[in-house]
């Protein structure tokens, strides 16, 4: 029933005071996330296994103890343990998490070819790494009302050819996204979010950043009109974490200006 009393504003720092931990956080879409984190009002802990990227956003970001960083192997469940628990010690508490680290690269060549080392590599790193990040920071999200946001892709829906490991592993964390989500709530929500193509060249360690090369045929096969950017992510992320979004568990978000709505003929 609508009450009598006058609609509160919305808040313009939707994550003040909360803690978000971003895995793979010091580039490309991670980067993005983190930072639209701080951007909200809200704390972050980057873990990544490039320190030197991750002491570059620190650098760059200039926030203070707002930005930590932890060196973090997300397939080494006592790397993940080490990560968590530094969370909880130097902030007091975990309010996201974003499941975000993982091979970035989905071309493998030929199944018959693969390697089954190579095949379990990427489960380690796209998807066992989600379970033991959420593993371990389930009983801290508990506690506070937290939201677990899964980085999934676009090719859990659609492929190209010969990259069957990849795409494996993001479809994996779409089903995992849904089935924690009825398993943790109502305390904690659980979501994914599938990007397509997002240019990340402008988003990594000073040493290997450059502009992106975009053609004008690659922004216009979006309907949006343009290629994605961490950014973009990052907003859907913040919006999935707050509490704006109390009312949203177990969907996967598509945010790829469209694209796969597309019919296209070669």
């Amino acid at each position: 029933m609508p009450t009598s009393t006058p609609p509160a504003p919305t808040p313009t720092l939707p994550l003040r005071h909360r803690v978000v931990l971003v895995t793979g956080g010091a580039q490309g879409i991670g980067r993005g996330v983190a930072e639209s984190v701080l951007r909200a009002g809200g704390s972050v802990l980057i873990g990544d296994l490039d320190v030197e990227a991750g002491r570059a956003c620190l650098a760059e970001w200039d926030v203070g103890d707002k930005a930590q960083l932890v060196e973090l192997d997300v397939s080494c469940e006592t790397s993940v343990q080490h990560f968590v628990q530094h969370a909880r010690d130097a902030f007091g508490r975990i309010d996201g998490l974003v499941n975000n680290a993982a091979i970035a690269e989905p071309h493998v060549g030929p199944l018959e070819a693969l390697e089954l080392a190579e095949w379990n590599r990427y489960l380690a790193s796209n998807l066992t790494s989600a379970f033991l990040c959420c593993k371990h920071a389930l009983p801290s999200l508990r506690e506070h009302e937290g939201s677990i946001v899964n980085i999934a892709s676009t090719r859990a829906l659609q492929s190209e050819a010969h990259t069957e490991p990849y795409a494996a592993t993001k479809g994996g964390l779409v089903a995992m996204t849904h089935a924690l989500a009825i398993s943790a709530g109502p305390e904690v929500r659980v979501n994914a979010i599938s990007p397509g193509w997002i240019t990340t060249e402008a988003w990594q360690k000073p040493a290997e950043r450059h502009p992106p090369k975009l053609s004008h045929e690659d922004h216009v096969q979006h309907p949006a009109g343009r290629v994605g950017t961490p950014e973009d992510v990052g907003h859907l992320a913040v919006y999935l974490i707050s509490p704006q979004s109390a009312f949203v568990t177990g969907q996967n978000f598509i945010i790829d200006g469209g694209m796969t709505r597309k019919m296209q003929y070669a």
